[in-house]
């Protein structure tokens, strides 16, 4: 309890007060369905007003009002007010076919992205989500600045204790740096300024050294998770798949679509079209559309990305959307995918794909 407290202190003051650190996060948007999964509108790419209000469980004026104040700043990161043809274009084209779900605008319309989303978060004061999405860019940066300070020290012995004394000593070292450079001087300067506070500050400071010592150990079991992953030898099916570059694996997925009588396969290299990595029909004359991701294993596919998928089955208007991915799926990307008739390809299921099965949705 003490460690969020400081993180509350000290790290949200600072991205709720400073607009050059809040653009230091605004790539992370990640953050937003770590903490709750975020509904965009049916292209995939655009949040309302209305929905960004729900999203973080406050009055839709408060988010009017924020973006009165912070216009500019959010404008920098994405923020569009569409108007006139270009409104009603955008109604025709993505709120038509959902009027009850989306209220048509009259004069105008604001469009959210996730990086404006993530904006939001960084800047509401009142909002619980707000403060979880923050508390979670906090995590990750304080977990991305102890391995930053580490990746350049000298290879460890081979063997697993040596392994482990090595990276707990440049850990130790690396959280003796920040504690003293970053955290106790913000402390410092906040006992000096608070008069009501100074106490539970003080008592807070003594405690910082705990906190860091916590992200150490978490640090550590995340490289020994890695390390075991790398040297796990690979065989089989999934092994030949898992050495390719993501042109390789898109072009493997055609194949094996066209080897089930797909037909007019398409692959576009990247590019894209409208967000599809792969096109065609199914033997009996479905539209198919098909995104391919070659993760890490220990990757998962999460919720926003399906999301972005699910705008792209719209464009298509796509009988038959397959998503591949040679790692996992989170259980809200699941759960979206069901919703909405797209097949998830996590990798046990490619491994069997590609060993000769056939995709049930291709039957």
């Amino acid at each position: 309890m003490a460690g969020r407290r400081v993180k509350s202190v000290i790290n949200e003051v600072a991205l709720v007060e400073s607009q050059a650190l809040r653009q230091s996060f605004t790539e992370r948007t990640e953050a937003l369905d770590r903490v709750k999964t975020l509904s965009l509108l049916p292209n995939g790419m655009h949040v309302t007003t209305a929905m960004v209000a729900a999203y973080f469980e406050v009055a839709e004026t408060v988010v009017n009002n924020l973006l009165s104040r912070h216009r500019e700043e959010l404008e920098s990161n994405g923020l569009r007010v569409i108007r006139g043809a270009e409104l009603q274009e955008f109604k025709e084209l993505i709120l038509s076919s959902y009027p009850e779900s989306y209220p048509q605008p009259r004069s105008s319309m604001a469009l959210w992205t996730r990086r404006t989303v993530l904006n939001v978060a960084m800047l509401l004061r009142d909002s619980k989500v707000a403060r979880r999405v923050r508390t979670y860019l906090l995590d990750v940066e304080h977990s991305s600045r102890a391995h930053s300070l580490t990746v350049d020290a000298p290879q460890p012995a081979n063997d697993v204790e040596s392994l482990d004394a090595h990276i707990t000593r440049l850990s130790e070292e690396s959280f003796t740096r920040l504690l003293g450079t970053t955290v106790v001087p913000i402390l410092n300067a906040l006992i000096e300024t608070s008069s009501e506070q100074q106490r539970e500050l003080i008592s807070l400071r003594e405690n910082v050294q705990q906190i860091e010592q916590r992200l150490v150990r978490h640090d550590i079991q995340l490289r020994r998770l890695q390390l075991a992953q790398e040297q796990r030898p690979l065989t089989g099916v999934m092994a030949s798949i898992d050495a390719m570059n993501w042109r390789e694996f898109e072009q493997h997925i055609a194949g094996l679509l066209r080897r089930d009588d797909c037909t007019g396969i398409e692959v576009h290299g990247g590019s894209g079209d409208r967000g599809a990595d792969i096109t065609g029909y199914t033997a009996d004359g479905r539209r198919l559309v098909v995104q391919c991701k070659n993760f890490a294993p220990y990757r998962s596919v999460w919720s926003g990305e399906m999301q972005k998928f699910v705008g792209t089955k719209t464009l298509h208007r796509a009988d038959v959307a397959v998503y591949v991915a040679t790692c996992p799926f989170s259980r809200e990307a699941l759960d979206i995918a069901m919703q909405v008739g797209v097949t998830a390809v996590h990798r046990g299921l490619l491994d069997a794909w590609s060993g000769g099965a056939k995709l049930q949705v291709l039957k």
